[in-house]
């Protein structure tokens, strides 16, 4: 399988670096996984320090993986044990060609503790600090008031599958975790969407590209869709961040 044989390549080319752990989370790690769909998420745990050295190795790893079928989903970000207890720290990560600087946040790091997907080495818990509910509650009711809902008043950007599909999905899986502590896969959250109060065109049209393969859009349903997940989602957002702000 293209995944499995990616993952062995990645993970055999940090060797050099003598990695303490690789770590699935996301799609890969929760049982929601779609070969050529779905982002392979990835944390590397290194001993540290991260010098101009180690990150040239990890760019030139990446540079050569560059014509794997599946490369350019893979993402992975690097942690060192100095610097993981922080999760306002931003890391240095490898995604969509290039390399920056992201936080882990208590979002990826409640998925790794639950039911993140040991590639190598260590397991999560001797490497990485629990994550309170409080932090993980005030993350994501943060991550919906102050990035989704402004969002929602930028209008262009809902003409395109990402942001609805991510906009809702995100949403559903926020209203779960503040409600009962859950952490829930992109399949589940889309089930869930309907007893939400999600437009149920706007759901289905989420599940045929996602589970059925790509369809052309019938004339005007792009426009009409984003409407419909603005209408929806603003009001929505507003009603969690009051409920558990």
């Amino acid at each position: 399988m293209e995944t499995e044989t990616l993952l062995a390549r990645f993970v055999r080319g940090l060797e050099p670096s003598a990695p303490l752990a690789v770590w699935a989370h996301g799609s890969l790690a929760g049982g929601d996984y779609r070969q050529g769909r779905s982002d392979l998420d990835l944390i590397a745990v290194l001993p540290g320090p991260l010098t101009p050295r180690v990150v040239w190795h990890l760019a030139t790893l990446h540079a050569r993986l560059r014509h794997e079928p599946l490369a350019a989903l893979l993402h992975c970000t690097y942690l060192t044990p100095a610097t993981a207890d922080d999760p306002a720290r931003r890391h240095l990560t490898w995604a969509h060609g290039q390399l920056f600087r992201r936080p882990v946040s208590p979002v990826t790091r409640s998925e790794l503790h639950r039911f993140g997907k040991v590639l190598h080495g260590r397991p999560p818990a001797g490497l990485l600090p629990p994550v309170p509910d409080g932090q993980l509650g005030a993350f994501v009711v943060g991550d919906q008031r102050d990035f989704w809902r402004p969002a929602v008043d930028r209008a262009p950007l809902w003409t395109r599958d990402v942001w609805v599909d991510l906009g809702l999905l995100t949403f559903a899986r926020a209203s779960t975790t503040l409600r009962d502590g859950r952490l829930i896969s992109k399949r589940e959250a889309l089930d869930l969407l309907p007893g939400l109060g999600a437009p149920e065109e706007v759901v289905e049209d989420i599940r045929r590209r996602r589970y059925d393969g790509p369809v052309p859009p019938a004339e005007g349903w792009t426009a009409r869709r984003a409407v419909l997940t603005r209408d929806y989602l603003g009001p929505a957002i507003d009603e969690l961040v009051a409920a558990y702000g």
